[in-house]
């Protein structure tokens, strides 16, 4: 297939990680620039948006509500009186937009800081002294529905309640934990254990103001300009620099640095963990635990001190390129200190790759595929791409002839469209695999173009409620061939649209001053099945359903979305493929679900999903201790009942690796690659969803024959 550019299907913007590679940004925030990026990113969504908004006074009222409810969703920092003085900008911000004005954003970042400078003295005092647990009273945690409070006092009571129950939920722990105590051990007091609540609870809140009030201006203003890209739909986004570049780190599963996580202590910098096979790793001299408090390049430069610097900033002083040297100093958890130099590297998240392995069950030698993602390394040719992983898989259970095959995309949360055409490739003959739809256009059809097929027999896909785009796509297109038997939740995520990153920096030809203005995740098509059917809300049914957590419930998804775009169809593409084709599948449906209805542990996980609904049902909770002890008992009496649901041995037979990663790993002696296979070959073991889908592969063998 021909390249069609950087095109991404995942379900959700990946999560920053702190991942130590790359380069540093500088930080500019001048008021030109923030009316230029704001007018840049209307006009950029004006343009190339599947359905850009018209800038008016109904926008400006979606901009208002989704904005208020993120600046304080929890309803802990603002009051009426201050919500009313926002209010009177509800149908003001579109023109405030097109003229890059910031009045309304600026009083409500004014606001917000206000109140939690008001709000840090409030749990202080709460906190100074003991509650009244006898008194019979109760918080309301339906933030969907709940009301700023009238006033301070409102608001302060607000907050006590809410730290009433934090300590109250310890104390309850602390007392249940009281009952198991050794003989000889000294028990404590109520006063002493509900002082000891209080003095965590307290311990949390500081560590999260602390990390508030590092927030800069620039931090408010990329969560304002994406409630402007979020309200076309929840796909697009606008990234930082930074955050463009994390977002790429962790696409395509690998970066250049020392290999580790950093998290906030206070005002020092922590290491929260190493990568395995990363250069700090490897080393054995920076460990979880330790506090970086300087950081210097090479041998000729002088030290940083890291104190009371955001761990973000951090990141920038200690990424580099493969071959430099970073120096840092660190205090140990003993507290010895110690100065440490690491030589950079490419650093390999491992567990975002492809990995498969052999389940051997009576006569049968099953292969399995694990897929956590449809990775792509777009800066390097050399590097990852998932189809061409998923293809080096398949050969090697091939060569191992594997009676049947299990791809496992439960999880994946999607990603290259071009992955995905390449990889439906391997299962079928050439033809179409999706249809793709951009704004005013008729349908593209994407298509596999290589005759071949790499595995030509039985297969099963397994998806969940969080398997999503990309995932979607490759299930659709083989659920519609008939090629495989799609196995899973009730259905699949729901996401059926395609982003593009858009560098703003390019959509402009002068102002250079202004750069970098970072970049727009963008919405600009919406892809739809080769039968002409869409995912989009509605997402893939499987043609077998298994029961899992999620059984109950109908808010999860892209349908839970603020602003997700709507369902539609179009007209079906010309498909047939004569490789291997289900026939029966109500009879395989019907087989599964005698199994299921059999089966104990399938039955109790249904019990436990009506359990765990009802759990996510329950808003109001009691602060008084002796009512909270009494439903904290009945829920664990209740939650009894399912622990070890999953620890049996599901299946009969032995997880071994497959002939070439044996003689791989001997060769390599790669310990940290030999746990990830372990972990996942025990957790293969356990896991009643395979143990179901190698019944359905014998179902498909006996009624194929």
């Amino acid at each position: 297939m021909k390249s069609r550019g950087t095109v991404y299907l995942s379900a959700v913007a990946v999560g920053i990680l702190f991942l130590l590679g790359g380069a540093y940004f500088p930080h500019i925030n001048i008021a030109e620039k923030e009316s230029f990026l704001m007018r840049t990113l209307l006009n950029v969504s004006s343009q190339y948006h599947f359905q850009p908004q018209e800038i008016d006074d109904n926008f400006s009222e979606k901009i208002y509500d989704l904005y208020i409810d993120r600046l304080d969703g929890g309803r802990r920092w603002l009051t009426q009186d201050e919500v009313k003085q926002l209010e009177a900008y509800r149908h003001k911000l579109d023109n405030e937009a097109n003229e890059g004005t910031y009045e309304f954003f600026d009083l409500s970042v004014k606001f917000r800081e206000a109140g939690i400078a008001k709000t840090k003295a409030y749990y202080q005092e709460i906190l100074s002294k003991p509650f009244d647990f006898g008194k019979k009273e109760d918080i309301n945690f339906d933030r969907e529905n709940l009301p700023f409070a009238k006033d301070e006092a409102e608001l302060k009571d607000y907050w006590r309640k809410n730290l009433k129950y934090e300590v109250m939920t310890r104390l309850a722990d602390k007392l249940e934990d009281q009952e198991d105590l050794e003989e000889g051990e000294t028990p404590k007091t109520e006063v002493e254990l509900e002082k000891e609540a209080r003095e965590k609870v307290l311990e949390m809140y500081d560590k999260w103001y602390n990390r508030l009030e590092k927030d800069r201006r620039s931090d408010h203003l990329s969560k304002y300009l994406n409630v402007f890209a979020n309200i076309h739909d929840p796909h697009t986004g606008y990234f930082e620099p930074r955050k463009k570049e994390n977002f790429d780190i962790n696409f395509k599963g690998q970066f250049e640095g020392i290999g580790a996580r950093l998290m906030t202590e206070g005002d020092f910098t922590k290491v929260s963990e190493i990568i395995i096979g990363g250069p700090a790793w490897k080393g054995k001299i920076l460990k979880k635990g330790d506090l970086i408090t300087r950081v210097a390049q090479a041998d000729e430069q002088e030290y940083v001190d890291l104190k009371g610097m955001r761990v973000d900033d951090v990141v920038q002083y200690i990424r580099g390129k493969k071959g430099t040297k970073v120096r840092l100093d660190v205090t140990r958890e003993d507290g010895t200190k110690e100065e440490i130099s690491i030589i950079r590297d490419v650093v390999v998240i491992d567990a975002r790759f492809a990995k498969s392995a052999i389940i051997e069950e009576a006569d049968k030698r099953v292969g399995y595929i694990d897929l956590p993602g449809f990775y792509a390394d777009f800066q390097d040719r050399n590097g990852r791409f998932s189809a061409a992983d998923v293809a080096k898989e398949i050969e090697k259970l091939k060569q191992d002839k594997v009676d049947g095959i299990i791809l496992d995309l439960r999880g994946n949360p999607g990603g290259s469209l071009q992955e995905v055409v390449e990889m439906s490739g391997l299962f079928i003959e050439d033809g179409p695999v999706v249809q793709v739809k951009s704004r005013g256009r008729r349908p593209e059809v994407l298509s596999d173009e290589d005759e071949s097929v790499l595995y030509d027999g039985p297969l099963v896909v397994l998806v969940n409620s969080f398997s999503a785009s990309a995932s979607e796509i490759l299930a659709a297109a083989l659920q519609d061939y008939d090629r495989a038997v799609i196995v899973g939740s009730n259905s699949t995520f729901g996401k059926g649209t395609v982003q593009r990153f858009i560098d703003l920096d390019r959509m402009v030809r002068s102002n250079s001053e202004m750069k970098p203005l970072g970049q727009l995740k963008l919405t600009m098509q919406k892809y739809y099945r080769i039968d002409g059917g869409s995912v989009q809300l509605k997402g893939v049914v499987p043609d077998v359903i298994l029961p899992d957590n999620y059984y109950y419930s109908d808010d999860t998804g892209e349908r839970d979305y603020d602003y997700a775009l709507s369902w539609s169809e179009i007209p079906a593409a010309e498909y047939e493929q004569n490789v291997y084709r289900v026939t029966k599948k109500d009879e395989i449906k019907r087989r599964s679900a005698a199994r299921v209805a059999a089966d104990k542990t399938f039955q109790k996980v249904i019990q436990n999903a009506q359990r765990l609904e009802d759990r996510r049902d329950m808003k109001v909770y009691p602060l008084n201790l002796s009512n909270y002890q009494a439903l904290e008992e009945k829920r664990e009496t209740d939650a009894a009942k399912f622990k070890g649901l999953f620890d049996g041995e599901a299946l009969a037979g032995p997880v071994v690796k497959t002939t070439v990663d044996t003689r791989e790993f001997e060769a390599n002696e790669d310990q940290a690659q030999l746990d990830r296979y372990d972990d996942m070959m025990k957790s293969l073991r356990k896991d009643i969803y395979v143990k179901e889908a190698l019944n359905i592969l014998q179902d498909m063998d006996e009624l194929h024959k």
